[in-house]
């Protein structure tokens, strides 16, 4: 099982120690961790990896626990929309992975609790996707879309880290640009 998946995908992942602090050999410098902070929050403070952390300090992680992802036919139906509409043209490992930005945010606590209130969340008054504004999210899936959702789905524990995904190229919201790149798959940055 992938430790830097796992640790991402965590939906209510909290420390049960009172607080710690860990370094990261790369950055040379401490992170403090206090009780109750969840792994995204330990990550984002310490401008590292998760992986990097838990390498570095893992007799300091406690015991993790998975919550099960419960995922509807009609969700796959939705999130397959998405993946059509934002992802066309796109490669299918494209696909797989802004599949898998649903769910990332399905699970992380920043972010709606449901596939439905992930893909249709409003933010400062304007849609987080663009295919809802526009329409798009209404026409069928194509079949490699579905599949892309099948496969993020089987394979939550080795998919990307990432809660966003953008094309440098047509990307209007200077926000977006700052987020840190995970990877690059077809024209989509995919970031945290």
């Amino acid at each position: 099982m992938n430790i830097l998946k796992m640790l991402l995908v965590i939906s209510t992942l909290s420390f049960t120690l009172l607080g710690f602090e860990t370094t990261s050999s790369a950055a040379s410098h401490t992170v403090s961790v206090k009780s109750g902070e969840t792994s995204w929050k330990v990550v984002n403070k310490s401008n590292n990896s998760a992986l990097e952390l838990v390498k570095v300090n893992h007799d300091k992680f406690p015991t993790l626990y998975k919550e099960e992802i419960n995922v509807s036919d009609q969700d796959k139906e939705l999130m397959a929309r998405l993946v059509s509409a934002e992802a066309k043209g796109e490669p299918y490992e494209g696909k797989v992975a802004v599949a898998e930005v649903i769910i990332n945010r399905v699970e992380h606590d920043q972010f709606p609790d449901t596939v439905e209130d992930v893909v249709y969340e409003r933010v400062s008054g304007t849609y987080a996707f663009s295919p809802v504004k526009n329409g798009e999210i209404n026409k069928p899936a194509d079949e490699e879309s579905i599949e892309a959702v099948e496969q993020a789905i089987d394979s939550i524990e080795s998919g990307t880290e990432a809660v966003y995904f953008y094309n440098p190229d047509i990307a209007t919201d200077r926000w977006i640009l700052s987020r840190h790149v995970t990877e690059t798959i077809g024209n989509h940055r995919f970031a945290i």
